[in-house]
């Protein structure tokens, strides 16, 4: 299958050019070192993977640290965190691609013994207590604040986690927010929280001219559930973020082909109703379950995203952009050989939860997990 059609170039409303349509999606690696500095293993892992690709989206890196759930996780919260955003972006850029830092904070899945706080979220339950309005107004300058670090640092851009269930969502979510005040209720009101965070962001690129930077939004279209979001909910969503400053938007799911479940446009693809909400006024990220080379090329083809997108496949091969751009499909690996640890530079913790065959994690040759039982 022709691959040109993923290198077509494409310029972002500030500006900014790239010459692929590829992206990596946000990879927790559990690599950083302990303080959030950058390890041999981190390091490695990057560089092998910036070759032929539009945007490096690096993944969940702190913005303050009660917001903590991955140990050896990045950080963007303090000027002593300059030196290892710097040194990603330094990597990530020298192979061509533009380096993207996605903020992120855990909210209720927050780990105390990570953080050395409770877990904060919305609305309380269990051990989670809920934020105040001093501590919601704080979280939204930690995010400007790591931006700002993230511009000093050299970056091309960040990436706004509202997706996963993370912090952002659960204000969103009707399932996870029931506060009475002006940060939940509405829909108006639920979206309150994300969009300041937006406005937060942007900002600080206005206050440092920084038109040249790029700021995109992640969300999840849907959630499980009678109270979850609904696609409904995500359209309101959209229609509020095409009228801010972004440059993207970036569509989490397991699958490409996903449906939506509920509300707006039930048993369409979800990809669909996206494209039919936006209009093309931003471009828009799509990935799930993409591993092959033809996987890539008909999600592009399908005209619902401007970009196309994987964590996966990008974890299984190193050099991944050079294979797609070479047009070498039989050479992009489908699923980890578990007797070739040395073959993937994939970092020593994340390399032991590969071995264990999670669904969140690449394929395992099936003759490695018949061995393991």
């Amino acid at each position: 299958m022709d691959s040109k059609i993923l290198f077509n170039p494409y310029t972002f409303n500030n500006g900014v050019t790239v010459n692929s349509r590829l992206v990596v999606a946000p990879l927790t690696l559990f690599s950083s070192n302990e303080d959030g500095s950058v390890s041999d293993g981190e390091a490695k892992f990057l560089s092998t993977r910036a070759e032929h690709i539009g945007l490096y989206i690096q993944g969940a890196t702190l913005v303050t640290k009660n917001g903590q759930v991955f140990p050896c996780q990045p950080r963007a919260i303090h000027d002593s965190d300059l030196g290892a955003l710097a040194e990603r972006a330094a990597i990530i850029k020298k192979q061509g691609a533009l380096s993207i830092v996605q903020l992120h904070h855990g909210g209720e899945y927050a780990r105390p013994s990570l953080s050395g706080e409770c877990a904060f979220s919305a609305s309380a339950h269990d051990e989670v207590q809920e934020l105040t309005e001093e501590q919601i107004l704080k979280i939204i300058e930690d995010f400007a604040q790591a931006t700002e670090l993230c511009i000093k640092a050299g970056n091309d851009g960040v990436e706004i986690h509202g997706a996963n269930q993370f912090l952002l969502q659960q204000f969103f979510s009707e399932k996870v927010n029931h506060r009475k005040d002006k940060w939940g209720g509405s829909l108006e009101n639920r979206l309150r929280f994300p969009l300041s965070v937006v406005d937060a962001v942007c900002a600080v690129r206005e206050k440092l001219k920084r038109r040249d930077f790029i700021i995109g939004y992640r969300f999840s279209p849907e959630e499980p559930g009678e109270k979850g979001i609904t696609m409904t909910d995500t359209v309101a969503l959209l229609k509020a973020l095409v009228e801010k400053p972004l440059q993207y938007l970036h569509v989490s799911q397991k699958d490409f082909n996903n449906k939506v479940r509920r509300g707006l446009g039930e048993g369409q693809s979800r990809l669909k109703i996206i494209h039919e909400t936006v209009q093309g006024r931003l471009p828009v990220i799509g990935l799930g379950s993409l591993f092959t080379l033809d996987d890539y090329v008909k999600a592009l083809q399908s005209g619902f995203i401007e970009f196309v997108g994987s964590g996966k496949a990008v974890m299984m091969n190193p050099h991944f952009g050079n294979r797609i751009f070479a047009g070498k499909a039989d050479e992009i690996v489908t699923a980890i050989d578990l007797g070739k640890a040395d073959h993937y530079d994939i970092p020593k913790p994340l390399w032991e939860m590969c071995k264990k065959g999670e669904d969140w994690l690449p394929p395992v040759k099936m003759t490695e997990i018949s061995e393991k039982k």
